[in-house]
């Protein structure tokens, strides 16, 4: 199932894989304006002699073109970075103050290229055709879907992408079939009370009150509502409430999240949300206004190419590199490539308690044992070959 071309050929460009992330990690750039990262990868993609096209505002869309009567493989690499200040000292620290690749984004996009380069020295052999997405605005869960409109999926049978994932060991691999990350999704829930005076509470309809009142009893849609079963988390992040001391506030704001794996959960928190909030407000006689947004949907790797994943990653690294990781309530917005073709989303192990890169994703102190981008670009480049021959 493996290629040893394929493995060769990461195998020889293991330093470069190194030096690019190291680039990348240095020069951070947020979601939709990853300009400069686009550019390198144009420039790296031009000495390769990959077609490509940008899209718009940012990201890149690359073809390994081989038996043009073949599938289509689509890998997807992520490039975006966070608004999150460096806080560990690495001599490729993040040039600019309060940007930072705290998710491992600059991995995907150097491990892509990397699994890009091996595949296009073999394209002659290839028995189809592999699709690169480098893509943008992940951490704002917009780049996929504008990808997507901009016509990435067209004509693509499999799309397959990866995470590097500091709460695994490094070179682990885990692609379990359904639900990997969950949906979503964000509120917003006003109150409107009557404001005064604080010694006149009588003559007032406290929004404080009414919020608060809102998210000790809304806990409950989870708690007393839905099937322990059915995993969903609801959390309220923000309440802006009053503007003084002694005077009762009239308005009252909410915002939060809802995390969920089942599209029926995810429907009916949606609705017990707003009917949480209309209730709660007719008690005290206040008003609400709620405001669901859907953000991502749940990525469902798809059975069989998740077990393709496996048995790739079984011979490419052998059997003890196949790790079973729970699902995460965490968001990837991955799943916008799922609605239009089967695939599957792997996490690759980066934890290494004596380099230091066991801290949380999104942390100041983020980052990644770097033996683990090789496994990254090789699994890319093997998954590839796999499906093409399957």
């Amino acid at each position: 199932m493996i290629n040893n071309q394929i493995k060769e050929s990461i195998k020889n460009n293991s330093e470069e894989l190194v030096q690019l992330r190291r680039t990348l990690h240095s020069e951070p750039e947020l979601s939709f304006e990853e300009f400069k990262t686009t550019e390198f990868i144009c420039d790296y993609l031009e000495k390769l002699g990959i077609s490509y096209r940008k899209t718009n505002p940012t990201g890149v869309i690359a073809e390994i073109k081989g038996n043009p009567a073949g599938k289509t493989v689509a890998l997807r690499g992520d490039m975006d970075a966070l608004s999150i200040q460096q806080l560990n000292d690495v001599p490729y620290a993040s040039k600019t103050d309060g940007k930072m690749h705290a998710c491992g984004h600059d991995a995907h996009t150097s491990m892509l290229l990397i699994a890009a380069k091996a595949l296009s020295e073999m394209k002659d052999q290839l028995p189809g055709n592999v699709r690169l997405f480098f893509q943008p605005a992940e951490e704002v869960a917009q780049g996929a879907k504008a990808m997507v409109a901009q016509g990435a999926m067209e004509g693509v049978d499999n799309v397959f992408g990866i995470h590097i994932w500091s709460q695994m060991p490094t070179n682990k691999v885990s692609c379990t079939p359904g639900p990997s990350f969950a949906a979503a999704d964000l509120f917003t829930v006003k109150f409107k009370g009557r404001g005064g005076h604080g010694a006149i509470p009588e003559a007032c309809i406290d929004a404080a009150l009414v919020a608060s009142s809102f998210v000790m009893n809304v806990q409950t849609v989870v708690s007393r509502t839905i099937d322990p079963q059915s995993p969903a988390v609801l959390t309220i992040g923000k309440m802006v409430v009053g503007t003084r001391f002694n005077v009762i506030a009239e308005n009252a704001e909410i915002e939060g999240t809802v995390r969920t794996f089942h599209p029926e959960t995810r429907d009916f928190i949606e609705k017990s949300l707003t009917q949480y909030a209309e209730n709660v407000a007719a008690i005290y006689g206040a008003t609400a206004e709620v405001e669901y947004t859907r953000g991502t949907d749940a990525v469902d790797n798809e059975e069989e190419s998740a077990k393709l994943v496996q048995q790739v990653a079984a011979e490419a690294f052998g059997p003890d590199s196949v790790y079973n990781e729970k699902p995460t309530m965490g968001g990837e917005d991955f799943s916008a490539f799922l609605t239009k073709a089967p695939g599957s989303f792997a996490l690759v192990g980066s934890g290494n308690p004596e380099k230091d890169t066991e801290w949380a994703h999104h942390h100041g102190n983020f980052n990644i044992d770097e033996d683990a981008l090789a496994t990254g670009a090789e699994l890319y480049a093997q998954y590839a070959w796999a499906y093409l021959n399957k």
